[in-house]
């Protein structure tokens, strides 16, 4: 397939290119910027007047829930989720059931993955069997077999000495480890913030420190061992800063949150509304600027979905009951740019943290639109506003804090390796 894409705003983060450009595609990848190859006829020609065309975008952390879970939601349709996100590669996290923590499985995934349109998808492998902090994982045979880095996903390691071991394994190889911070002592039953919201509804607390003791053992150890350690789902202004003195120290670590955080609080839960039972919890206001803020400044190294979708008689219970997460993978981009637009940030930050940041952090060479680059685009109207509704997602699981409301930038075009994988036909 040959695509001619014209009068577009090309906006590539890693080539510092933010510019009216025409690009030409042939055979999956990137043969012309600004002027066609020679002898190029284009089978397709796309006139994006009015659309940003970015590299697709790359989302750290998305639940496609197979195997196990087909009745929250199945590989099949949070792919097509994902490229009407305009998300062309993604993370998916190790708490399937069973967890990814056999060659097997992840080669499993992998090759169903392959068989459907949809995103190009990178299993996390699990750091320890069946995620239980016990014993740790053939990381090796796992690396070989397509995992890029390794996580307990929400599953804390309860005993110090396996994290470091593991820490300590993955140093040797060089594989990243990811880790979301979350004492398990500390975090207990608890499904909101420590907090006056809190207080006030009764419901069980999730205190700051449950993040900054677990988070303080995660960067000692980073020190002791020299693993390469990716700090997943911050969601307070302590821990943030405590990744920004790691990193002024010059520690090889880095850290995500998920797109959700950058907008609600603590506030948002006060009408017992489950969709907003994430982990981490939104927490206070102080936070939430606090996040936006070290967004802006680099601290905070990629925004990413957290994808979590969940059918409804999960989430339609007492808030404390619901299962926690949200569905997030088609807001990540209108989320994003909303975070740019009111903090006046330019339109070419939000593309770079969720296209080349995250894409480097996997160590995949998607993210950008250089020449010879893999053909994964997306082509979105930054004008359009959109209502967040149960039909406008096309994502199995329902459950956004986001619905009712309405959200801008709208993905009209995913290509991915090439091919157009998602477009979205337009009434005028």
């Amino acid at each position: 397939m040959k695509i001619h894409i014209k009068n577009g705003r090309l906006i590539d983060p890693k080539n510092g290119i933010d510019a009216q450009q025409d690009i030409y595609i042939a055979a999956g990848h990137i043969v012309g910027l600004g002027q066609a190859p020679a002898d190029f006829h284009a089978n397709r020609v796309i006139d994006a007047a009015g659309l940003v065309v970015c590299p697709g975008l790359v989302d750290l952390s998305a639940r496609l829930r197979e195997p196990g879970f087909e009745y929250m939601a199945t590989l099949e349709s949070e792919m097509r989720a994902a490229a009407a996100g305009g998300v062309t590669s993604l993370a998916c996290p190790p708490d399937t059931d069973p967890p990814l923590d056999e060659p097997g499985l992840v080669e499993m995934l992998k090759f169903r993955a392959k068989s459907m349109p949809g995103p190009r998808v990178y299993p996390v492998g699990a750091l320890t069997w069946k995620l239980r902090g016990e014993r740790i994982t053939e990381m090796a045979e796992l690396h070989e077999a397509g995992c890029l880095a390794f996580s307990q996903a929400d599953t804390p390691i309860v005993d110090t000495q396996v994290l470091m071991r593991a820490m300590e394994y993955a140093a040797t190889f060089g594989f990243p480890v990811w880790l979301r911070p979350r004492d398990g002592h500390l975090v207990k039953d608890g499904v909101a913030h420590d907090g006056a919201v809190a207080a006030r509804l009764g419901l069980p607390p999730i205190p700051v420190v449950s993040e900054t003791i677990a988070l303080a053992s995660i960067i000692l150890l980073a020190k002791t061992t020299g693993a390469r350690v990716h700090v997943c789902r911050l969601s307070s202004a302590e821990a943030i800063d405590m990744v920004r003195r790691a990193k002024a120290e010059g520690l090889p670590i880095s850290c995500d949150i998920n797109v959700h955080h950058l907008h609600l609080t603590e506030l948002d839960v006060a009408d017992f509304n489950p969709n907003c039972h994430l982990y981490p919890p939104f927490r206070s206001q102080r936070d939430r600027d606090a996040i936006r803020a070290a967004v802006a400044d680099g601290t905070i190294d990629a925004i990413c979905s957290d994808h979590a979708p969940v059918d409804d008689d999960a989430k339609e219970l007492p808030f404390q009951e619901a299962e926690p997460g949200a569905t997030g993978v088609e807001l990540l981009l209108p989320l994003t740019l909303r975070w740019a637009q009111e903090q006046g940030r330019p339109l070419s930050q939000a593309v770079d943290l969720i296209t080349r940041r995250p894409a480097e952090l996997l160590g995949i060479d998607t993210g950008q639109l250089g020449l010879g680059a893999p053909a994964d685009l997306c082509l979105f109207d930054p004008e359009t506003w959109w209502q967040v509704t149960r039909k406008s997602l096309h994502s199995l699981g329902k459950n956004s804090p986001f619905l009712g409301m309405e959200v801008q930038g709208q993905v009209r075009y995913t290509i991915i390796d090439g091919h157009i994988d998602f477009e979205r036909h337009h009434n005028h």
